[in-house]
């Protein structure tokens, strides 16, 4: 395979150079960033193709001076570079040397700045949630635990008992808040650790569906359907209970009616919907719900519950999507393998 054939499929711009200083390759990529195309710059010397300045202004390539600088330099850091005709791109250098030291093989990487922008906007974002979410049950805690310190002997037992009720409610969020920032942060990392035990799925349901009940929802407002015998099912009980509860805190949140939820056999796994009698989700909106931040109508929450569950479902081997329900709300459809357990 040619060294130009090499790099075509690689997402990022790669220029190659020879001993010469010549370039001798150039991906679709590279050309792209670079704005020429790859039989127009095949033979020019390489400070020609890549016109690099630094922030200051300054010729890169006088500065670095890859053929002729320190032959102990194997490598260059990524810089933040610019070309002479404005674009910014991310610049990532190798120099391959002879036993004499002597470079024979200049290797270029380069990025567009797209992808850090959108990665410090979403940073940016995630600590804007974040903060806005945890001030709202601080204040609380704080406000309510000082009135009580200040003026314990004023309050009868109830009162002290809905005041410490509502700090423990707080606490719950915040601790929540924080479970769901330590998911995100192992889900994008690949960090998730499963450890898989055979799991009663309904009975699983069940305690979800009580915990929203406990949580202050009506009973009746919930449906647990069981379509059939299942598997032996080996899944994590915590990330699959935290799926369910994402879920049924959805639908409770942007649905509107009966939330209904169905478990049964598939192939040799199971599925589970979470059915709601809202106004459902759109074409459009579906493609994004299982990213970060995404909160539909911005009824309150982080918008990272969705992403969890993906990441979670996924962790298992699994695979979820969202539709429209029977009665014309969102539903959304999770499968899981039977698995094995974590040992195997």
């Amino acid at each position: 395979m040619s060294e130009k054939s090499a790099y075509d499929d690689l997402p990022d711009g790669v220029v190659v150079a020879g001993e010469d200083g010549r370039v001798v390759a150039l991906n679709p990529a590279g050309a792209r960033l670079l704005g020429t195309t790859t039989d127009a710059a095949l033979g020019c010397h390489y400070r020609d193709v890549l016109p690099l300045v630094d922030e200051q202004g300054r010729d890169w390539w006088v500065c670095t001076d890859p053929y002729e600088g320190l032959r102990s330099r194997t490598r260059q850091p990524e810089r933040q570079l610019t070309l002479k005709g404005g674009a910014e791109l991310l610049v990532t250098a190798s120099y391959v040397r002879g036993d004499d030291r002597s470079l024979y093989r200049l290797v270029v990487a380069l990025r567009d700045t797209h992808a850090r922008e959108r990665l410090e906007r979403s940073r940016a974002n995630l600590v804007s949630t974040v903060a806005h979410e945890l001030r709202s049950p601080l204040t609380s805690v704080k406000g309510f635990t000082a009135t009580l310190l200040a003026k314990w002997d004023r309050f009868n037992d109830d009162q002290k008992k809905l005041m410490l009720q509502t700090v423990n409610a707080d606490a719950d969020r915040v601790t929540r808040l924080i479970t769901e920032l330590l998911d995100v942060s192992r889900i994008d990392a690949g960090r998730l650790e499963m450890r898989r035990q055979v799991v009663d799925l309904p009975a699983a349901i069940r305690k979800a569906i009580a915990g929203c009940v406990a949580a202050g929802q009506p009973e009746h407002r919930f449906v647990l359907q069981e379509r059939g015998g299942l598997p032996e099912m080996w899944v994590d009980p915590d990330k699959f209970q935290q799926v369910v509860g994402n879920l049924l805190e959805n639908a409770v949140r942007h649905g509107d009616g009966t939330v209904t939820v169905a478990v049964g056999p598939n192939g040799d796994g199971a599925v589970v919907t979470v059915a709601d009698e809202g106004e459902g989700i759109s074409e459009a909106t579906a493609v994004r719900v299982f990213t970060r931040f995404w909160r539909g109508d911005q009824r309150g929450g982080t918008g990272l519950g969705l992403y969890i569950v993906k990441g979670l479902v996924e962790a298992h081997g699994g695979s979820v999507s969202v539709g429209r329900a029977t009665g014309g709300g969102a539903e959304f459809r999770f499968v899981l393998p039977a698995g094995t357990p974590s040992f195997l």
